[in-house]
């Protein structure tokens, strides 16, 4: 049995329309597991959608829905938005789900009755936007910090779930995994939050029915529904086969959630000491990434700048939107979206260099070598083609070795490292030329086998990126693997074209973009 990949993005809460934000994690997640899958794993991928809580009631209201309609319409929209642009899960966890709902309840009733739950009486100030009571430091001038409203005075009787028990096994646990949240800078933000306590404590977990019905109801009080949080993170669980898929062990033992940095508190504290109480090993990465920007400022549906996975498709094509985005974020940092940079990026990584060489390369061998995989010349090989071919295997090297560290941006970086040697390769030899001259028959051969040889390496170790585009390179450079049962590093090893394989043209694979003239 192969060993196991399994990623989520957060499931995202239906107040608001998909947006990049959104999409960009779930490029990230399918790339992972993409990659995962071709060095051998099987990789499953989760996303979703939050429906239940006070900011759900708000919204349908103010649509004049009932919030399940409201819930369906917004989930459906995110499907939509996914499938419009060719991301893909394995399971879609709604929080309204049947088989969720149960394990909701499930995990509620264990640690309730290991001693983890505690019914109080709590006076405080409460956030709608962030469902939850704040503590001093969680307001600015009186307001909320992340939602920039001012809380609300209650006083309420919750169930509290009593992880402040928890917080030295998970400062020793975080200590002993130092790749247990990632980038380092988050893991040490955690724990900044673990040891000032008085900034944490107990978690409440319920919020009274005759306030919020639309929830999941406690199982040992009815009259009570659970927190959004408590009940949204179980998703994982859920997503993965909990309790009873052959396939979950295995699935959890590898998990790494994906998510930005503004939901670091509930996956690094709340989920783990929620997983250590209910007897769950907690996961094996939360991986954290930074927030996107437009052009230098923060998205915002009153600056009309909230973009949606429709809107760039149309604009970039959402393959080179998503190779841009991919490049030109370094994981864990925020990132400034904006057009022209984008165009630049598309336009020179893509159109420029990677298409330019896949396309003169094959009208070459079109022309010089009948559409066919030429077979190279023994006393032709010099040290540029032995340089090129040892290029290629330091890449595939080292893009193992950023990937294992999420230096996505890094790894597209060193992969065009080879795209460019290519060109360079081909500049230096100029077959064109070298099919004029007496002998030259060699020379042809000889470069044209070897940059064919490095856009199928290139298209291989590129595939988890771009994987429309590189199966289509496959196909026209005659490669013998398919990106779907092609294995990494073993077939990226260099050679692998057969000689008289047929190859062929097609159009631009990455049209140039204009500016926009505005």
């Amino acid at each position: 049995m192969s060993r196991a990949y399994y990623v989520t993005t957060p499931i995202y809460y239906v107040n608001a329309e998909p947006h990049i934000g959104h999409a960009y994690t779930f490029c990230v997640a399918d790339s992972l597991a993409r990659f995962h899958q071709m060095r051998g794993a099987s990789s499953w991928v989760v996303t979703g959608t939050d429906e239940h809580g006070e900011k759900i009631v708000e919204a349908a209201a103010a649509a004049g829905l009932a919030p399940s309609e409201f819930s369906d319409r917004v989930s459906a929209r995110f499907r939509a938005a996914w499938d419009e642009v060719g991301l893909t899960a394995n399971r879609f966890v709604r929080t309204t789900d049947a088989d969720h709902r149960r394990n909701v309840q499930a995990i509620l009733q264990r640690v309730h009755d290991e001693g983890w739950v505690e019914l109080r009486e709590y006076d405080g100030l409460y956030c709608v936007g962030c469902e939850r009571f704040l503590t001093d430091r969680d307001l600015l001038d009186g307001r909320c910090r992340d939602h920039e409203r001012v809380p609300e005075k209650r006083r309420e009787s919750n169930y509290f779930f009593l992880m402040s028990r928890a917080f030295g096994w998970l400062r020793e646990h975080i200590e002993r995994h130092p790749d247990f949240i990632r980038p380092a800078r988050y893991r040490n933000e955690t724990l900044a939050m673990l040891r000032d306590e008085s900034g944490l404590g107990d978690l409440s977990i319920s919020r009274p029915k005759h306030r919020l019905a639309w929830g999941i109801e406690l199982p040992f009080d009815p009259d009570h529904v659970c927190y959004v949080w408590f009940d949204a993170l179980i998703s994982y669980l859920t997503g993965a086969g909990y309790p009873d898929d052959p396939g979950f062990p295995a699935r959890w033992d590898a998990v790494e959630h994906l998510i930005a940095k503004d939901i670091l508190k509930p996956h690094a504290i709340f989920w783990p000491t929620m997983l250590h109480a209910a007897g769950i090993a907690p996961p094996r990465h939360v991986s954290v990434h930074g927030y996107w920007n437009v052009e230098g400022r923060k998205m915002s549906k009153s600056l009309g700048n909230v973009l949606s996975p429709h809107d760039v498709a149309t604009r970039y094509g959402f393959e080179g939107f998503r190779y841009a985005t991919l490049r030109e974020m370094s994981f864990g940092l925020d990132a400034d979206l904006r057009d022209a940079a984008l165009i630049e990026r598309i336009n020179a990584d893509l159109a420029n260099n990677l298409g330019n060489l896949v396309s003169r390369t094959l009208r070459l061998v079109e022309r010089l070598c009948g559409g066919r995989i030429p077979e190279p010349a023994r006393e032709a090989i010099g040290s540029p083609e032995r340089e090129l071919e040892a290029l290629a295997a330091e890449v595939v090297a080292r893009v193992d070795a950023l990937m294992a560290g999420l230096e996505i941006h890094r790894t597209l970086e060193e992969i065009f490292r080879l795209v460019g040697a290519a060109n360079r390769l081909l500049d230096l030899r100029a077959p064109w030329k070298a099919a004029k001259e007496p002998g030259g028959d060699a020379v042809v051969r000889t470069t044209l086998h070897a940059t064919c040889e490095a856009i199928r390496v290139t298209a291989l170790l590129l595939g988890a990126f771009l994987p429309a585009a590189c199966g289509e390179i496959l196909s026209r450079v005659g490669a013998a693997e398919t990106l779907e049962a092609a294995r990494l590093p073993d077939d990226a090893a260099w050679g692998r074209l057969v000689p008289g394989a047929p190859t062929r043209t097609g159009d631009a694979l990455f049209p140039r973009l204009e500016a926009r003239k505005d």
